[in-house]
């Protein structure tokens, strides 16, 4: 699997739906206008009473029809802007939370947890929908706003693998840019049908007029609408069929891929073809969303014909080609048992395992770190798995609470100097949301031991938190983060990537900041941006024996367009940088490819990675939406 092609893929079917959708509008507009021509006379089965057209009746009709098209399909994306929570609240899903108190849910969540840190992924918060067909979706506009949906069918009759594999699906649509072009489908689908809806109103409206004067037309009016409504639906699901169907396929694919386990997904899905169960979901906005659920969740006519997913067997084949037909029945395996309670000092990840991580960092190449932007592998899996088993279980616990994540987020960045980290807890005191600073006096002494690698995984994890906030709590923790990084009037660049990460996934939940609304640079201000982060990899990372002139010529050897040199450091403000890299998401995917290619070049000159450039590099990719997971070999 190819992620950067992948984003193109997605990008060139969103283009191919406005393209249909132009295509159904214009046929709506002239099946309106022959409507309208019937009803009032301007078309008559007598050749000599018919009337000529009125052009202007033509444009005014066809005006019509483009803004209630538009304005019901604005309104739905609109109602739909608060991304995927919104979509899963739709649904009457229910946020599971970590204190459930079911292990079942509890389950869920821990496969959650280790697909997003596999992923590189903040973890997206998790709804359970309490529907006894096995189902799940992703849905959000981008991974900072994406939630999973799962049926209480899926977590009681799947297995922990099978699960896993359900969830990894899942992850690939929210990694491939599939779930805003399902949010852009269903949009367009409710601004087709409210045409339809139109005419279903008139009906209603007007039950005594039909044997009075002029009560027919209107009726045959209503009627018309009703059936230019619904043909403008038909063609739409079919179009949401075909851009489905494909996607499917290579979500699957992306799942065997990421676990290694064929048995899980193809499991899943057997299990779904089995009697007695089924992927149907009953709530009345399954029909929306359709193409988003792992497998058909409703039942129609013309099945075959609108089927947003393959048929089961064909996508089994695809995965198993050596399955002989039969379905499971009966009851799941049991899981085996894994005790979470706290490791011994000796088998910590951060004592036992970093320095394999770390030494497999320092022998990947460039291209390597690229190819592996988006995809994950049963390596990162299980290195994921083994982290949060072998978390301290004071940071367990913080991250799935409001308190304890707002809590650990500051405690990431208070100062080793007493006098700035007395400063900066004096601050908190006052300035933090009642009970967050208790949780920072108690997190804070943690802290200093905890080993370097955990930070991001911890960060990643307390996102999904952080996302229950009001805004007001946000605007609050917002300022102090910054309140706090700003006591001592420096940056540092740990300060600078976890400030960069937080506020690139929040800001898209409570601010709705989706930059691809934006214009794309151009290629003066993209030289001028690139040449700004790649100055700040070159001269901010200390290269054993490399320069910083060096290290940027290796950079700037993998972009063939950028002719700018190396700029020194007081040159340009973090405020300049988080400009150039919110101008740099907007490029198209093969160029943020490039560009992730030439700033590892950078961290890999000297054949040795830090964590700190881990950490800078996986900040930079991340806030580029390119995901880049853990560097282990």
């Amino acid at each position: 699997m190819d992620f950067f092609k992948s984003q193109d893929d997605a990008r060139h079917n969103t283009s191919m739906l406005v393209v249909f959708f132009i295509l159904a509008v214009l046929s709506m507009i002239i099946l309106t206008n022959l409507l309208v021509m019937v009803v009032f006379g301007y078309i008559d089965s007598d050749p000599m009473t018919s009337q000529p057209i009125d052009w202007e009746v033509f444009m005014t009709v066809g005006v019509g029809v483009i803004a209630l098209v538009g304005m019901g399909s604005l309104y739905k994306i609109m109602a739909l802007s608060g991304g995927g929570a919104r979509i899963a609240e739709m649904m009457n899903g229910q946020l599971v939370v970590d204190d459930s108190g079911d292990p079942d849910k509890q389950r869920l969540l821990n496969v959650v947890e280790e697909m997003a840190i596999a992923a590189g992924l903040p973890v997206p918060p998790v709804y359970l929908l309490e529907e006894k067909g096995i189902n799940a979706f992703a849905a959000g506009f981008s991974p900072s706003d994406a939630v999973i949906g799962v049926t209480r069918g899926a977590i009681t009759k799947l297995s922990r693998d099978e699960l896993q594999g359900v969830i990894a699906h899942e992850f690939s649509h929210i990694l491939n840019g599939d779930m805003r072009l399902n949010i852009r489908l269903m949009g367009i689908l409710h601004g087709i049908l409210l045409i339809g809806l139109i005419g279903y109103h008139i009906l209603r409206a007007t039950p005594r007029s039909r044997n009075s004067k002029g009560g027919g037309g209107i009726v045959f009016l209503g009627l018309g609408l009703v059936v230019i409504g619904y043909a403008g639906t038909f063609f739409g699901n079919i179009i949401k069929a075909a851009v489905s169907r494909q996607r499917e396929y290579l979500a699957d694919a992306a799942a065997v891929q990421f676990t290694r386990n064929p048995e899980g997904i193809g499991g899943a899905l057997m299990r779904i073809g089995a009697p007695h169960n089924s992927a149907i979901v009953t709530n009345p906005h399954s029909a929306e969303i359709s193409h988003a659920f792992f497998c058909q969740g409703i039942s129609a006519s013309l099945t075959s014909f609108f089927a947003t997913h393959p048929p089961l067997p064909d996508r089994i084949r695809k995965i198993i080609p050596t399955w002989d037909g039969t379905f499971k029945v009966g009851e799941r395996p049991a899981s085996p048992v894994v005790k979470a309670g706290a490791a011994g000092p000796k088998e910590r990840l951060g004592e036992k395992n970093m320095a394999l991580m770390a030494a497999g960092a320092a022998i990947l190449s460039k291209d390597e770190v690229v190819n592996s932007v988006g995809q994950p592998t049963q390596a990162h899996l299980s290195y994921a798995r083994q982290l949060i088993h072998d978390l301290p279980p004071d940071f367990k616990k913080a991250v799935h609470d409001p308190y304890g994540a707002r809590a650990l987020i500051y405690s990431l960045v208070l100062d080793t100097d007493e006098a700035v980290r007395h400063k900066q807890l004096h601050y908190l005191k006052s300035a933090a949301d009642r009970g967050v600073y208790e949780e920072v006096s108690k997190l804070a002494k943690a802290m200093t031991t905890l080993p370097r690698e955990y930070r991001l995984p911890l960060v990643d994890m307390a996102l999904a938190t952080l996302r229950q906030l009001s805004k007001p709590q946000y605007q609050v923790f917002k300022q102090n983060l910054n309140g706090l990084i700003a006591a001592d009037n420096t940056m540092n660049l740990f300060e600078w990537s976890l400030q960069k990460i937080v506020f690139h996934h929040l800001d898209g939940v409570f601010e709705h900041k989706y930059r691809d609304q934006k214009k794309v640079p151009s290629l003066k201000r993209s030289k001028e941006a690139c040449a700004i982060l790649l100055s700040l990899f070159a001269g901010a990372l200390k290269q054993e024996g490399v320069t910083s002139q060096e290290a940027f010529a290796a950079a700037k050897n993998e972009i063939g367009w950028l002719d700018e040199e190396l700029m020194a450091l007081n040159v340009f403000n973090l405020k300049d940088l988080n400009a150039a890299l919110d101008d740099l998401a907007k490029l198209q995917p093969r160029f943020k490819a490039t560009l992730i290619k030439a700033c590892a070049a950078i961290v890999i000159a000297d054949k040795h990675v830090s964590a700190e450039e881990t950490e800078l590099l996986r900040a930079i990719a991340d806030t580029l939406d390119c995901p880049i997971p853990p560097l282990i070999s």
